[in-house]
């Protein structure tokens, strides 16, 4: 790998040191699953580019990549041949890299001539190529589905990777500021969102966004997460939702929402954004280190049970350089919480006729004490007249 002596905080390159730390996390999984090599997926499909950005430094900007990592040895980027001019890699900080016509041929050869056979694949389920995956599958080797361990591997944040997370929330911000502040009557639902676009571009993250919608009439939010449209124009009396995802050129993904009612909410509505306040506090106190998910998840959730509501998302998930990482914050997840995991909170809870909804997004720092709310801004309604948040 090529040497790098401290963080370039306007691109945020890793350092040799968060190098070193990455690639002794992720062998330490391989040697706990008897791997003999691991082959780490990357798509430009919205939030799945990070793994490959992880261990490689390369930002996808078409297609998908992999890095490949043999128990002993260096690891290698094998990237497809009509991408070699898409994407800038120079960025990469593996010196071994490859450009073959097929990229699953290739790790295959490779993998049968070093005669190693027990194979994990970080995205198996939803990432690789199924070409590439016909190629391995067919190959003899015994391919092991590593989506877990390997987000478990990169959990714990670094301090040099909190300094890129809390850049991006800065920017998730500015983004929800932008709407707030765009907001007139008569605007189209697409060209609120255009504003936040056109600040996080400004503000380099590129492509990375993952933007949506929920919208409800006289003061409520219906629970359908849409696409703003380029038509439909907006009243004070509509309660608006921008569900704004981002990574800044850091390559970390926030998530941050606030809702906007010019014309106030409705009555369960507001009974909806008490509880949510409630769950936000809790989560401040119960998202500590060394607390399973699962448990986590049964403290924090606890302001809407047994008041006729329907769950429609877990509280919440691990996020890092792919949008959602594993664990969830939910039942059956009896993953330890480490110290500095980042996590977004953000349970769609629905009344049972679906008439009111709330789903609004907040990313926290696990601490020794509790969770660090990043945005550090309130729940509460926001009716267009806000200059800052």
């Amino acid at each position: 790998m090529t040497e790098h002596t401290e963080t370039n905080t306007e691109n945020f390159r890793p350092s040799s040191t968060e190098i070193e730390r990455r690639y002794r996390n992720v062998h330490a999984a391989m040697d706990r699953h008897d791997l003999d090599a691991l082959i780490v997926s990357g798509s430009e499909y919205t939030g799945f580019e990070g793994a490959v950005r992880y261990m490689c430094g390369f930002h996808l900007l078409h297609r998908y990549a992999y890095v490949l990592i043999p128990r002993d040895g260096e690891p290698t980027c094998v990237f497809p041949r009509e991408a070699t001019w898409v994407g800038d890699h120079s960025a990469t900080f593996i010196e071994q890299r490859v450009f073959p016509s097929h990229c699953g041929e290739w790790m295959a050869d490779y993998l049968r001539e070093r005669q190693l056979s027990r194979v994990g694949v970080y995205g198996l389920n939803f990432i690789i190529s199924v070409r590439d995956y016909r190629a391995l599958a067919g190959a003899g080797l015994d391919l092991i589905d590593f989506d877990e361990a390997f987000d478990h591997a990169r959990a714990q944040k670094s301090d040099e990777e909190l300094v890129s997370v809390r850049r991006s929330m800065e920017i998730n911000k500015a983004g929800v500021l932008a709407v707030i502040q765009a907001y007139e009557p008569g605007k189209t639902e697409a060209e609120l969102m255009g504003a936040a676009e056109a600040t996080f571009a400004a503000l380099g993250t590129a492509r990375n966004t993952m933007d949506m919608v929920l919208i409800g009439p006289n003061g409520s939010i219906l629970p359908q997460m849409v696409f703003p449209s380029p038509t439909r124009k907006v009243r004070d009396s509509d309660g608006l939702l921008y569900g704004l995802e981002v990574s800044g050129p850091g390559g970390h993904w926030i998530e941050f929402s606030r809702l906007l009612a010019p014309g106030g909410v409705n009555d369960a509505t507001r009974r909806l954004l008490d509880l949510y306040a409630e769950f936000h506090e809790l989560v401040k106190t119960h998202l500590k280190a060394g607390s399973s998910a699962e448990e986590v998840h049964r403290k924090v959730i606890a302001p809407f049970e047994g008041k006729g509501y329907r769950l429609g998302h877990v509280s919440g998930h691990s996020i890092g350089m792919t949008m959602i990482e594993a664990p969830r914050i939910g039942e059956g997840s009896e993953f330890e919480l480490p110290e500095n995991m980042v996590c977004s909170m953000h349970p769609h809870v629905m009344t049972e006729d679906r008439q009111a909804c709330l789903y609004m997004q907040e990313t926290f720092r696990v601490g020794i004490d509790g969770g660090e709310p990043l945005s550090g801004v309130p729940v509460k309604v926001y009716d267009g007249s806000e200059t800052s948040l």
